[in-house]
């Protein structure tokens, strides 16, 4: 059975060196979705979100099959210059 390996990038690379034995990269990538589920909802917790998350799924080999992007941005009405004083 193949290996995937899921690499979190958030400020911090969490590069996953032991993986997960998956029967096909479709498995691989309900995981990944179910994982980073768990990760963004603990990063949020602790509110630790940083302006960009991605998880990067890699066979055996190191090949980055597909990527997943979370990205935190904020409208204009929430950036400090358009507060109201």
């Amino acid at each position: 059975m193949p290996r995937y390996h899921f690499n979190v990038y958030d400020g911090v690379n969490l590069l996953d060196k032991k993986g997960v034995e998956l029967p096909d990269a479709i498995f691989a990538r309900r995981e990944a979705i179910r994982y980073a589920g768990v990760l963004l909802e603990e990063g949020a917790r602790l509110e630790s979100l940083g302006q960009e998350w991605r998880m990067e799924v890699t066979d055996g080999k190191e090949l980055i099959l597909f990527r997943l992007d979370f990205f935190v941005t904020a409208s204009p009405v929430m950036r400090p210059s358009a507060m109201p004083k």
